[in-house]
């Protein structure tokens, strides 16, 4: 099956400690590093040591510390003085100051698709979202996990809007640091079928070829996500790094 159709799925765990044997080292050591962060198992706040990590990997520091440089690219690691490069974090603040963002870019982006997407493409979002509903961990409320690009519901979205600046500001300034936080924020309970059946509204006002029900849909989607997170913060009064 072809990996766009693939929809939703458990994000499977890599091999943390397999030894990496490639040629592309870099990129090798890129996608293992990003992966050991999505699943969590290098946790908000962790200190990535390159002798550790160079070690794991039976690599040299060269081809680590270029991941790691990629990886601060997409806002998945920080550089912090006298401590070195850790895993991001955010404050509680911080991240609902990036749902805003991505509520008002995602809204404008669903806005544009409306009009610009393909059939074909609408025929693909529903066939993601048919699988979305039978997956183990959205019918057994678990959570709402999807991959990375194609992958993604809204990242196929923001690709239909056709504005490339617009996707080039949420595919590399603000998704790769979301999908860490939209992870976890999906386990709440009751969320994962409460966000598949935003999802369905967002495709029904697309497949309308409706502008304004199509920006309120995705805009109503986000909010939605917010609210769950700042009811937790009020509840719980956890870190945003320890949502789960």
């Amino acid at each position: 099956m072809p990996a766009t159709e693939r929809g939703n799925r458990h994000v499977a765990h890599t091999d943390f400690a397999q030894p990496l044997v490639s040629a592309n080292l870099s990129s090798l050591a890129f996608e293992r590093l990003e992966q050991a962060i999505m699943t969590g198992e290098l946790k908000p706040g962790e200190r990535l040591s390159e002798t550790t990590l160079a070690k794991r990997y039976g690599i040299s520091r060269g081809p680590l510390r270029e991941a790691i440089g990629r990886l601060e690219g997409r806002n998945l690691v920080e550089r912090v003085a006298n401590l070195g490069a850790r895993v991001i974090s955010l404050r509680n603040d911080e991240l609902i100051d990036l749902l805003v963002i991505r509520e008002s870019l995602e809204g404008m982006a669903c806005r544009l698709a409306a009009t610009r997407i393909k059939p074909a493409e609408l025929k693909r979002l529903q066939k993601m979202l048919e699988q979305h509903a039978q997956d183990d961990a959205v019918v057994s409320g678990r959570g709402y996990f999807q991959g990375g690009g194609d992958l993604d519901f809204h990242y196929r979205i923001v690709k239909a809007s056709g504005n490339a600046r617009l996707f080039q500001m949420l595919d590399e300034e603000l998704y790769s640091l979301l999908r860490l936080y939209r992870q976890r924020l999906s386990t709440r309970p009751g969320r994962p079928k409460q966000a598949l059946e935003e999802h369905r509204r967002v495709l029904e006002a697309l497949e309308a070829r409706d502008p304004d029900a199509a920006e309120a849909a995705m805009r109503a989607h986000i909010q939605s996500s917010r609210a769950s997170l700042e009811h937790h913060m009020a509840s719980e009064a956890t870190p945003a790094s320890d949502v789960a």
